[in-house]
């Protein structure tokens, strides 16, 4: 028998990572025919497609001819991106150019993820309309990125986001759960991070933004442009490390707060807290509370499953 395969097309770039997995979850389970690239990881679920070959992005994208393009691969460490500048601007700038060039020839509506690391930390919280002022090369990259799909298509959603967490294939997937190990191994000291302050933001629930925008835009031409969306739970690393324990029952007396700014790798703004009122004005958000969002992302590494029963009973 035929199966109905849903008439909203959808491409996701980085579709193996963190965000792109969730990304493309979030549009398959909603009734959108779902098309997800990767390069390292992606088979066989996945397109392999790499993002600096125009000749293969152009091939994917008039053959599948999308609707709407998630653009969610990036090199997005920092301190990677200070040690390999012209790979990670080819990858954020080069390659986002070329797919806002080649939504444009398919009238694809291109979402280009971007980050709160395009602000300086020096005064929040921080509009769409604010200017942009990057401490760092990563933050540089993707604003020039930003400014790159915008220039090559005026039809682009920029959609700014801060640290993300959610269900990680590895710990180290996420800057939020790579803390977990520290927590559990509660037989040694770990110095916490209680400088930076954060926003921690599930992916689940930038997936139905992303979703909810590209539904939205398909009933108004006019949704384009900038927006943010963010947790609103404010946490420095220590205070995050510090709920995820007692998300689980572990002790937290061996997490030690840092209060003077980290003095190595790439620099980090102070309060990058990002204003989400106008995506909230049109109806758009979803927000997992930060306890739940951990405790669903961190089960499967919990090293004592004995706290099982006074966790969840």
């Amino acid at each position: 028998e035929d199966v109905d395969i849903p008439s909203r097309r959808v491409l996701i770039t980085g579709a193996t990572g963190l965000l792109g997995r969730a990304v493309f979850k979030e549009f398959n389970e909603n009734n959108w025919n779902a098309v997800g690239c990767g390069y390292r990881r992606a088979q066989p679920r996945f397109e392999q497609i790499n993002l600096l070959d125009s000749i293969a992005v152009h091939d994917i994208i008039h053959d599948f001819q999308p609707h709407v393009i998630v653009h969610c691969a990036a090199e997005r460490r920092p301190d990677i991106v200070e040690s390999q500048p012209d790979a990670a601007s080819q990858l954020n700038v080069a390659a986002s150019a070329n797919l806002a060039k080649e939504a444009a020839g398919v009238g694809a509506f291109l979402i280009y993820i971007s980050t709160d690391y395009v602000f300086d930390g020096t005064s929040p919280p921080y509009k769409e309309t604010d200017v942009p002022n990057p401490l760092n090369l990563y933050g540089k990259t993707k604003l020039d990125g930003e400014k790159a799909v915008l220039e090559n298509n005026e039809e682009t959603a920029v959609l700014r986001i801060p640290v993300l967490y959610g269900e990680v294939e590895r710990l180290e997937e996420s800057a939020v759960t790579v803390m977990f190990d520290k927590v559990q191994f509660s037989n040694k000291s770990a110095n916490m991070d209680h400088w930076q302050q954060r926003f921690p933001t599930n992916v689940k629930d930038v997936a139905a933004v992303c979703r909810q925008l590209a539904e939205k835009r398909m009933l108004d031409p006019s949704i384009k442009g900038t927006f943010h969306w963010s947790g609103n739970e404010q946490m420095t690393k220590y205070e995050m490390a510090c709920a995820i324990a007692d998300a689980f029952n572990l002790p937290s007396s061996h997490l030690r707060p840092i209060t003077d700014s980290p003095v190595v790798g790439a620099l980090r703004p102070k309060n990058a807290q990002l204003d989400c009122s106008k995506l909230e004005m049109l109806g758009i958000g979803q927000r997992t509370p930060f306890r739940a969002g951990i405790r669903e992302s961190l089960w499967p590494f919990l090293v004592d499953k004995r706290w099982r029963q006074t966790v969840f009973h």
